[in-house]
């Protein structure tokens, strides 16, 4: 196959891999399962998602809600 990439000039396509190794350390699990309290709002859980707009700018959104 390269024989005739090099000769007809062809782009050989590789197949897409996100796998970086381990990326960073991850965070202690300070709720360990244990997701209901009779103390309302004790425990949250909040989620950033990033939306990206015209041009370059970012608009962020974080809700915070109880857990199910």
């Amino acid at each position: 196959m390269s024989k005739y990439s090099e000769e007809f000039k062809i782009k050989l396509v590789t197949k897409y891999n996100s796998y970086k190794g381990k990326v960073e350390k991850v965070a202690k699990n300070r709720l360990p399962r244990r997701f209901s309290t009779s103390i309302p709002l004790q425990i949250l859980v909040t989620d950033i998602t990033e939306f990206k707009c015209l041009g370059e700018e970012k608009l962020y959104l974080k809700p915070i809600s109880r857990p199910l």
